[in-house]
């Protein structure tokens, strides 16, 4: 198992290159079991979960090639007809779960094992349960997977609104099943995240009849089969977030390229907010920090607001920043076993509910710490290059789920990190 080692006290400065975006390939992946015919996938990340997800589609019958060195995919799934994800590769990721959608809608039937992924707490699948069923869907669960028989599904109504907002994934699943069965679909407080909209977007080009894929009213008209498709991946909205906090917590001079700045608005909002100098072109944005920054209090919610995937990042910038902020985690609220591991190295975090109180303090301290999930690690990671002396991120294959060769990419910036095998 892998660390990562990292010295404090180093300014980023120079350019960072953005990377496709993992929750958009994972489902638009996902979206291929929908046709016979040869899909082309660019932009693709060469990540542990987009691993995982080939992995899966070949448990499935579904061939693939995946060239590194020009980030593409091909996928040629015809022949596939195996409708059972097993639970070893499915407990892996809950993102994984998007086969449900496909496999019902071509084959009619699906057996998926009920999902893992990272440990933030309660992610239950009722939503997507609920959506399948709107639409006929013959549901049970048994033995940990899903059976759902789908011969008698029917386009309809689907009102996809649950305790903490719109689910993504849940609206991918039902998006995608609605793509081939008979009848028009309705999905009511829909998701509509810009990675929800690129998997549309994918699957207008095989051929599927979608609307309003841009709101929270989406409209599916079923098509008797889809076709091939060739498609460029979206830009990671969290990745370029992860790598604008590392050059506004270590007050440095970075932009990141290759992102859509239409995407961040939350980010920069609050960013721009605390005082840290921000500036937008075409498909780059520049952050310069600040030596003083102002506490901002955050609120996590569906897009577009503030995501849950950047509150841990933000968590760590707002610890080194004059006086108190609160961050409340209205999509996840139990999304905070950071907290214990920022304050091993001096932060002052207490947690109230789905509320974390933050006291700024002078400065972190360099210390052994442990990675509990994918964002967590990130946060752990911008800590680290802050902090006053040596910093040891553990368990670290949470992140390399969701960023490519992060410690590359930070050298390049100027940071001293480095990676190596725990004892």
């Amino acid at each position: 198992m892998d660390k990562i080692n990292i010295e404090g006290g180093q300014k980023l400065k120079g350019t960072v290159r953005i990377s496709g975006a993992k929750n958009a390939v994972l489902p638009i992946l996902a979206a291929t079991l929908l046709t016979d015919e040869k899909c082309i996938i660019k932009n693709v990340p060469p990540l542990r979960d987009c691993i995982t997800m080939l992995r899966i589609l070949k448990e499935l019958g579904v061939k693939s090639h995946w060239c590194e060195s020009e980030r593409q995919v091909t996928i040629e799934p015809r022949g596939s007809t195996n409708h059972v994800a097993p639970y070893r590769l499915v407990s892996m990721m809950r993102a994984s779960f998007c086969v449900l959608g496909p496999l019902l809608g071509k084959l009619k039937r699906a057996q998926v094992s009920l999902p893992g992924g990272c440990v933030i707490g309660p992610r239950p699948v009722d939503l997507h349960i609920k959506g399948i069923k709107a639409l006929g869907a013959d549901v049970k669960i048994d033995h940990g997977y899903i059976f759902a028989d789908g011969r008698s599904m029917r386009g309809g109504r689907v009102y996809l609104g649950g305790a903490f907002g719109s689910s993504v994934l849940a609206t991918a699943n039902v998006m995608m099943a609605a793509t081939l069965i008979k009848g028009k679909t309705t999905i009511e407080n829909a998701a509509c995240e810009p990675e929800i909209i690129d998997l549309a977007e994918f699957l207008i080009k095989m051929g599927a009849k979608i609307k309003g894929h841009k709101t929270h009213t989406m409209e599916i008209e079923g098509v008797k089969k889809l076709g091939p498709a060739t498609h460029t991946v979206i830009p990671d909205r969290i990745e370029a977030g992860t790598y604008m906090l590392a050059g506004a917590v270590t007050n440095g001079d970075v932009t990141v390229k290759n992102v859509v700045p239409e995407h961040m608005g939350a980010v920069i909002d609050k960013m721009e907010e605390a005082g840290v100098k921000i500036t937008r072109s075409v498909d780059s944005i520049r952050v310069e920090g600040r030596v003083r920054l102002k506490p901002v209090d955050v609120t996590t919610l569906p897009y577009p607001g503030f995501p849950t995937d950047m509150q841990a990042q933000m968590m760590t910038l707002m610890s080194i920043t004059d006086g108190l902020s609160v961050i409340t985690e209205k999509i996840y609220p139990d999304r905070f076993m950071h907290i214990s591991e920022l304050n091993r190295m001096g932060a002052e975090v207490k947690l109230e509910g789905a509320s974390a109180i933050v006291k700024g303090v002078k400065y972190l301290s360099g210390a052994p710490v442990m990675a509990s999930d994918l964002r967590a690690s990130a946060a752990l990671v911008l800590a680290g290059l802050v902090a006053k002396g040596k910093t040891e991120v553990s368990r670290v294959y949470h992140l390399d789920r969701g960023y490519e060769r992060v410690e590359e990419k930070l050298s390049a910036l100027g940071a001293r990190i480095w990676r190596e095998k725990e004892n």
